[in-house]
């Protein structure tokens, strides 16, 4: 869904989607970003009067902006927030997750894979990580790498060992990469995933915080 969180524009939309999806109602419908300036209380009545339809039958939104997510979980009935979480980017442990975990809403977690740095990608500098904090993520991956887990494995599964993660969603081009990412790879014991999280600083959101 766009970013347009006015009630008018979001009654109209659902009603296309329905019409372009040709069914008669959504499981899950999702506002995309979003900011604190917008009527958050319209965007929710708007969402509330679709589920009393029967149009959808849930609604979250997508979102890093912690300002925005807290009132959402204050104010709302979402059950999901889409949301930028990777062994790279640990941002959402310090100010989002705990309230998305005590509100029992589930992240749908994108980018865990941080533009293919975890997952065998040369270093670069990838948002406030220098090159060689990068690189120090990237040997912590390959550490719990091998027959058991692929580099793409193991950094999906660093999201999922979240409480508050319900699912990742992977950015995947080709076929070799789906290869690569799926299958049942082991969840990482207590020593794996301290090594994990030893390897990258948490840093907090520098805005919209």
């Amino acid at each position: 869904m766009g970013l347009e969180p006015r009630k008018e524009y979001i009654l109209a939309a659902v009603e296309k989607s329905l019409q372009r999806l040709q069914t008669d109602y959504i499981d899950l419908y999702q506002l995309h970003g979003g900011t604190i300036e917008d009527p958050i209380d319209e965007t929710i009545e708007a969402f509330e009067r679709l589920q009393e339809q029967g149009k959808i039958l849930h609604y979250g939104i997508s979102s890093i902006r912690p300002n925005v997510i807290r009132e959402y979980a204050r104010r709302s009935r979402i059950v999901s927030v889409m949301m930028q979480y990777s062994l790279l980017d640990r941002r959402p442990e310090v100010s989002c997750l705990p309230i998305l975990e005590q509100h029992n809403i589930g992240v749908l977690a994108r980018g865990s894979m941080a533009k293919g740095l975890l997952a065998g990608k040369p270093a670069i500098d990838y948002l406030h990580l220098t090159h060689k904090e990068v690189e120090n993520a990237q040997a912590a991956i390959g550490e719990v790498s091998g027959k058991d887990r692929t580099a793409a494995q193991a950094a999906i599964k660093f999201v999922l060992m979240h409480p508050a993660v319900t699912s990742a969603v992977a950015g995947l081009r080709t076929i070799g990469q789906l290869e690569d990412a799926a299958g049942d790879a082991p969840r990482f014991n207590e020593a794996e995933y301290e090594m994990l999280t030893a390897s990258v600083p948490v840093k907090e959101y520098e805005q919209h915080y």
